[in-house]
């Protein structure tokens, strides 16, 4: 399952990590979020031990969303050692993410 990040856990399940992270950026009320959820639930599974998979709901964080510039959702940005290297914005097919993420393990 994946985590959900907040602004207590983010430093240490983010920040820290000695993995990738793939953080999807998400609200309630965002048809295209829902239809990337079950994706980034799969890649919570798949991607276990090996990556950390987050979803940070941005209406209760919005102090994240605001350090990483988050304007539109979803988005999912691709993290490694502390620093954004790849993002996507909008409902994408799960192929997409998947290689994204593949590229930096």
């Amino acid at each position: 399952m994946a985590l959900e990040i907040n602004t207590s856990n983010f430093e240490d399940l983010v920040m820290k990590s000695d993995k990738p992270v793939v953080l999807d950026f998400w609200a309630v009320w965002c048809g295209p979020c829902r239809m990337i959820a079950p994706i980034i639930e799969e890649m919570a599974k798949e991607y276990e031990g090996r990556a950390v998979i987050g979803k940070v709901d941005v209406d209760n964080n919005n102090e994240i969303a605001v350090r990483f510039g988050i304007r539109n959702i979803p988005t999912v940005l691709f993290i490694k050692n502390g620093q954004v290297v790849d993002k996507v914005v909008g409902a994408v097919p799960k192929i997409n993410l998947t290689s994204k993420l593949d590229n930096l393990l």
